[in-house]
């Protein structure tokens, strides 16, 4: 069974999101998180990805390491009714163990992590 497919040119858009960007700092890592019993494993915030017609913000997590993001988490909620995407900015394997372990200490909320690779699928290939 394939895990993921298409993987390459995904990783092309992420790239591209991240750096066409600003990173906005919203929790310091080892600040509480408000009206629970959690502290940010990491740095904690959004891009804030400007569009023609309004901003959009996509969550993330800022580690230790470079700007490089090599990982994402896919989060489920069952209480907000929601699932949502945090990118994985520079954050190596410590940081990253610390944030499922952060993002999954909840009985309603999971997350899985899905990691960088250079697979690309003959299906995807463009005509050009």
């Amino acid at each position: 069974m394939k895990e993921l497919e298409n993987q390459a040119y995904f990783w092309q858009k992420i790239d591209t999101l991240y750096l066409s960007s600003d990173f906005i700092l919203t929790n310091d890592k080892g600040s509480k998180v408000k009206d629970y019993e959690l502290v940010y494993p990491c740095d904690y915030g959004y891009l804030r990805i400007l569009r023609k017609d309004k901003e959009k913000e996509l969550l993330c997590f800022k580690g230790s390491g470079s700007g490089s993001v090599d990982e994402i988490v896919v989060v489920a909620n069952i209480i907000d009714k929601t699932i949502d995407v945090r990118l994985l900015i520079g954050c190596n394997e410590e940081e990253i163990e610390a944030i499922l372990r952060f993002l999954n200490s909840m009985d309603q909320q999971k997350a899985i992590l899905i990691r960088r690779t250079d697979e690309t699928p003959a299906w995807a290939m463009s005509e050009e």
